[in-house]
């Protein structure tokens, strides 16, 4: 472990202050979103405009690392997010900060697939696991950590936008100024959707599902809580529990599912997350309740950490399903395929939440998601009748963030061994500075 601290700090350090301004960036615009009283379909269609970007970059910045190179490349979409948030606080209209967000959604889809494969690069098969672990610990923890800045000056003012493009031109340093030599890219082919679904149907589908379900519940969970007239520092607590809870739930919820069959356990989660979000309204000031009877926010807060702690480790659950279903070396494949079927249902998340809000009211944020957790739940079910389960030696539950490239699935440690790093020891003691 201090071996991988010591190899990777300064990437560790620059993607912990990336996340931190990701995290405030998130909450920041949607409370702004409803101070300036954007219509809910308009703020959806703005939200969804990060995934939107994310998707395109996903499938466009692979060839561009190939040509121009890790640094360069990080470099250059890191600046372009700095610039990007400023550009919010000048030009306030939903359109345009759709815009804004899919150029942010680029550049942050390039920032992951850079650190992801620069971490891949450093690890060997021995500690790759390791290494997944502590960058899962510091993304979450680090937008947690970020999401309570919201406090740091009212969302109507321009001081916050200069602190998050403070925060991500800060990230850059410790990068930039290491002295090791940056990872040969090698470009991962997903499989195709045929096949991907041929392999597990349950896992393409759910997949897919999940996308919208991440999508609006990461970027409007803070116009829900301001909708509902929570202050600021409650907003931070609810977006701070969501993100912890969930990062919380993913090893005991995997370890679970590596001993039971792992679609039941998926079943059990999707719809323990419907039966939360269900609760969560009950106990919501926004309810059709007589004068008095509104429980405390305490509750809410109770039910939102159980619904994260069922909804968030989802993902990896059907990363591990599916690759219960194929041989070791397609499952780094298997895993760029879901991305991208995930990155298609996210698209449309955001927006299609944003509906249900504008037609029945703020609680149609916890609708949706009771909803959509509960159509994955019902397929699941499906999919356990007409298929037998199977039992993969070579697959277990691994805890991964939903945000991984193919290059961070390489460092799940059931996939195909990798190659060493090419480094002596003899200059891992010499470099003062290393990455």
């Amino acid at each position: 472990m201090n071996k991988v601290l010591k190899n990777s700090w300064a990437l560790f350090l620059g993607m912990g202050f990336i996340m931190m301004a990701y995290g405030f960036q998130g909450s920041l615009l949607g409370v702004r979103a409803v101070k300036e009283e954007f219509s809910l379909t308009s703020t959806g269609f703005m939200m969804s405009g990060y995934f939107v970007g994310y998707f395109i970059g996903a499938i466009t910045i692979p060839n561009l690392i190939s040509r121009v190179g890790h640094i360069r490349i990080f470099a250059a979409f890191a600046s372009l997010a700095s610039l990007v948030i400023l550009l919010h606080s000048i030009f306030i209209n939903p359109f345009i900060w759709f815009l804004l967000r899919v150029l942010t959604g680029i550049s942050m889809v390039c920032i992951y697939t850079v650190a992801e494969s620069w971490l891949n690069d450093r690890s060997s098969n021995k500690n790759r696991g390791s290494v997944l672990s502590i960058y899962m610990v510091i993304l979450y923890g680090s937008m947690g950590i970020g999401m309570f800045l919201l406090n740091f000056s009212s969302p109507q003012n321009f001081q916050p936008f200069i602190l998050v493009s403070i925060i991500t031109s800060v990230a850059l340093i410790p990068i930039l100024l290491t002295k090791k030599k940056p990872p040969t890219f090698k470009k991962i082919k997903a499989m195709t959707l045929k096949d991907l679904y041929k392999s597990s149907p349950f896992g393409m589908v759910s997949s897919f599902f999940y996308g919208t379900i991440q999508a609006a519940l990461f970027t409007l969970l803070a116009v829900y809580a301001t909708s509902m007239n929570f202050t600021i520092l409650e907003i931070s607590i609810v977006t701070f529990l969501l993100a912890i809870s969930g990062s919380v739930s993913q090893f005991p919820v995997g370890k679970i599912s590596d001993i039971y069959d792992r679609r039941l356990v998926i079943v059990i989660s999707t719809f323990g997350a419907a039966i939360f979000a269900l609760l969560t309204i009950f106990v919501s000031r926004q309810m059709y309740l007589p004068e008095g009877l509104a429980t405390s926010k305490t509750w809410f807060y109770i039910f939102l950490v159980l619904f994260s702690f069922c909804s968030l480790p989802m993902f990896s659950l059907i990363l591990a399903h599916t690759n219960d279903y194929i041989p070791k070396e397609k499952f780094v494949a298997a895993g760029a395929g879901l991305q991208f079927v995930f990155g298609l249902g996210a698209m449309s998340g955001p927006f299609l939440c944003s509906i249900f809000m504008d037609l029945v009211g703020s609680n149609g944020f916890f609708i949706f998601l009771f909803f959509f957790h509960s159509v994955i739940g019902f397929f699941g079910i499906y999919r356990m009748k007409v298929r037998q389960t199977v039992d993969n030696p070579d697959s277990q539950f691994v805890a991964m963030p939903q945000t991984i490239t193919p290059a961070g699935i390489e460092l799940n440690p059931q996939t195909e061994p990798i190659e060493e790093p090419k480094i002596n020891e003899y200059n891992d003691l010499k470099d003062n500075n290393p990455l």
